[in-house]
This record gives structure tokens, sequence and C-alpha cells, in this order.
């Protein structure tokens, strides 16, 4: 009963804000409450305290004790849903794979419904001679063939 209440209440804050959607919730045995947003344009701090108080303010501590975490979804942390590669073209992404031990870097060009497409340079061997040449390479890699990706940070 509690979770649903929990549901509910999240889902209405993100009809509000359509821009933010869930990545992850969780509530403890002990009714600890962690809520992961992400956003099409970035989380805010506002934004997170926006979710918060929907919840908070509409649940009875007098009838459930709980405690309430709302954060963004972390840098560091893999992408998950769809939705977050779908804002993240345009930057580069390591991709590991579960059938291939060397991750895939590169820049994220396309995403659909059942795939996405990096493109990346890469040194092979020259067609005739001695020595490599660096190709322009572009793969499209299943959505069920990823094991992890995460966005690049470089400065």
């Amino acid at each position: 009963m509690f979770r649903e209440s929990v549901e509910k209440l999240l889902n209405e804050a993100l009809e509000k804000r359509e821009d933010l959607f869930l990545i992850d919730l969780s509530i403890s045995s002990s009714n600890a409450i962690c809520v992961i947003l992400d956003g099409d344009n970035g989380v805010s701090l506002n934004d997170c305290i926006e979710v918060s108080r929907q919840i908070e303010h509409n649940l009875d501590r007098e009838e459930q004790d709980f405690s309430l975490q709302v954060t963004s979804a972390g840098l560091s942390e893999p992408l998950s849903i769809k939705r977050q590669y779908q804002k993240n073209i345009g930057r580069k992404l390591s991709v590991k794979l579960h059938d291939v031990s060397k991750p895939i870097e590169g820049e994220l060009t396309a995403v659909d419904d059942l795939k996405i497409t990096l493109e990346f340079k890469a040194r092979e061997p020259k067609p005739v001679g001695k020595g490599k040449v660096t190709v322009q390479k572009k793969e499209e890699i299943a959505f069920d063939a990823i094991k992890e990706a995460k966005v690049m940070v470089i400065f």
C-alpha cells in the first residue's frame, strides 16, 4: 500500500514535468525511499526539491514513518533506459558488450527502438603494404547486446 502511494505521487510529479523521467525507485524495508531522476535537459537541485515536496507533503508521517531521497542520475552511472541514450546523442560513450571484453568508445550518432549507432576512428592494417591507417567506422549495437554504457567525460 505504501509503495503504491509513493508511485502515484511520483507519477503525478513527473506528469507536471514531462522533461523529467524516472530512472529508479526503491523503497527499503525501513521505508527509506530513494528516487533517481534524469531529464532531457539535465536535472537541477530545484527539480529534485520539487519532486521531493510533491511526495513528502502528500504522505502522512503519522501513518507511516519514512525517509526520502530524490537525486539525479550521476554522471558516472551507466545509462539504463533508451530515453537516456536519446538525450546523449552527440556525446562520446564507452559501451561494454556481453560478448566482447574490450569496450567500444565512440560518438553516439543515432538511437532507435532496437539499437544505437556509434561512430569512431580505428587503426587497421593497410590493405597493401606495411603499417596501419586510420579509418572512420560506424557500428550499430543492439540494446540487448549492451552490458553497460557510460557517457565519457572529456575535459
